[in-house]
Formats: structure tokens, C-alpha cells, sequence
């Protein structure tokens, strides 16, 4: 009895990572982005069109360390970001072997989370919601820092752009995007910071200064390893939580804060062209990352 259900248990749990031909989708734009964010990485000029997107994923670990201050009874000064990529919270209190290992691992479960909701439209526009909320409060604590303004209003306007986007299709493209490029900037920075010491000083350098237990190399690991936990749960939840095709997610996507007239006019507009395809999509989204450089 007990092999029957280990059995039964193997292949239902088989069935739920299997992607249907949707999730398929989603994972080959996923690889893309992978791969495009590591070229545009690395080559001069072209590394800039990822400016904006880095300074994002630095407010999102930056608002990690304030978020898990905050759980922990400190109190957030200031939220800083410069335009080397680099950015600061200030806090008094707290519990520093919490807080300082949140920037790192809170920004890889943003990301992670991100691209789980990647999977679905309906999960997109809920994520979106609150990344608004996460925004407020940066936009609170960096009331002084124009940076940080002018960031996450650029974004918050992307996001609304693209909730319009082939009924909010493109958002979820989008979400997964920002997911993506949150998750690998995470593992680059930690390996960039700690592995390879390029810099200084560290989150991981100040904790091993602070607890002594191991060096930062260590810490750095540990938090990399972290990381890639985060990035291949956020795959396997999208996989086992959103099933959805296509065709359901946008009838879904009707009914949960649709955008104004979507009901009627596009789907008219749909008949006419006939459904988006990811290629398309991807380059809606392209096209709209291209246009905010000019005001990031």
C-alpha cells in the first residue's frame, strides 16, 4: 500500500511540473530573457538599455533590508539609490542577522515570486498590485532621493502601458521579464560582492565581521545557493499552480480588472489579427523597454 502511494504520488507530482503548451511558452521566453539579459550584460552601450532594470532590482533589495527592519522593530531612515547602481537603507535598530542577509535573499524571492506569477494574467495584475504597494512605501522612505522618483514612476508607467497590451497578456510578459532580471542580478551581485570580492565591502563582508562564524566567502555561498533555490521554485510553482491556457487566462482576465472596453473592442480587434503570439508579445515588450530608456 505504501509503494502504491509513493507511486501514485511520483506521478501526479510528474503531471502537475509537466508544462502544458502555454507554460511551455512561458518557459521558452523565460530562456530568452535569460539569454538576452546575459549578452546585453556584458557588451558596451548595449548594456544600458538594462540600466533602468538593474536600478529597479537594487530598489528591490533595498527594500528588502527596510521591509525586514521594519518586521523587526526598526526604524527606516532613508531609502538611497546613485546612479552607479548602487544604493543604501538607513536604519537605527533591528535585528542585523536578519536584516542584512534580506537584501540578497528578499530581492531573489521577489524575483522568484514574479516569475511564478509570470505563468498567469490574472497572477500578473495581483503581483503588479502590489509591487505597487512595495513602491508607496519606497517612495516614502526615499522621499528625498529624485533617483528613486523617477525610477519607479517610469515603471509604474510601463506597467499600466502594458496592462493594456493585448488584455493585459503583455503584462504578464512584463512581470516574468522583471522576474527574471531580478533573480540573475541577484546571483551576479552576490557572486560580484562576495565570491569575488570586486568590491570592498558587502553585505556579507559586514555580517561576517559582526558574527564571526565564517568568512564572507562562506556567507556569500550559503546566500548564492539561496538564490538559486528561490529561482527554481519560482519556475515549479508557475508550473504546478497556473495550468491555464490561453484562451482560458484571457477569459479569466475579463472578469478580474479588465481593462475598459477590452470586452468588446478587443475582441474585435482580436478576430481581426488573430491571437497574440509570444514573439509578438515579447516584442510589445521590447518595444515598451525601449521607450521608457528615454525617460529613465
Amino acid at each position: 500500500m505504501e509503494d502504491s502511494t509513493k507511486y501514485l504520488f511520483a506521478r501526479d507530482f510528474k503531471t502537475q511540473v509537466t508544462p502544458n503548451e502555454t507554460q511551455r511558452n512561458t518557459l521558452i521566453v523565460a530562456g530568452v530573457y535569460i539569454v538576452a539579459i546575459a549578452i546585453l550584460w556584458h557588451v558596451p552601450i548595449l548594456n544600458r538599455i538594462l540600466y533602468p532594470f538593474k536600478l529597479l532590482t537594487v530598489g528591490f533589495h533595498e527594500m528588502s533590508h527596510a521591509f525586514v527592519g521594519v518586521l523587526t522593530c526598526a526604524r527606516i531612515y532613508s531609502i538611497e539609490l546613485d546612479p552607479d547602481e548602487g544604493g543604501s537603507t538607513r536604519m537605527k535598530g533591528g535585528i542585523p542577522c536578519l536584516t542584512l542577509p534580506a537584501g540578497y535573499l528578499g530581492s531573489s524571492f521577489i524575483g522568484a515570486c514574479l516569475i511564478a506569477c509570470g505563468f498567469n494574467t490574472n497572477a500578473s495584475k495581483v503581483a503588479s498590485l502590489v509591487m505597487a504597494v512595495f513602491f508607496l512605501f519606497t517612495l516614502w522612505w526615499a522621499r528625498r532621493n529624485w533617483l528613486t522618483w523617477l525610477l519607479i514612476l517610469g515603471m509604474s508607467g510601463l506597467i499600466v502601458m502594458f496592462w493594456f497590451v493585448a488584455d493585459s497578456i503583455a503584462l504578464r510578459y512584463f512581470v516574468l521579464f522583471i522576474g527574471v532580471m531580478s533573480c540573475m542580478y541577484v546571483l551576479w551581485d552576490v557572486v560580484d560582492d562576495t565570491l569575488a570580492r570586486k568590491v570592498n565591502s558587502s553585505d556579507a563582508s559586514v555580517f561576517a565581521d559582526r558574527y564571526g562564524c565564517c568568512p564572507s566567502r562562506v556567507w556569500g555561498f550559503v546566500w548564492l545557493i539561496v538564490a538559486f533555490i528561490f529561482f527554481g521554485l519560482g519556475i515549479l510553482v508557475g508550473l504546478v499552480a497556473f495550468k491555464q491556457n490561453t484562451e482560458q487566462q484571457k477569459a479569466d482576465s475579463a472578469r478580474f480588472l479588465p481593462v475598459p472596453g477590452s470586452n468588446r473592442e478587443s475582441s474585435a480587434a482580436m478576430a481581426a489579427l488573430g491571437s497574440p503570439t509570444p514573439a509578438m508579445l515579447v516584442w510589445a515588450v521590447a518595444m515598451g523597454l525601449g521607450s521608457a530608456l528615454g525617460l529613465l
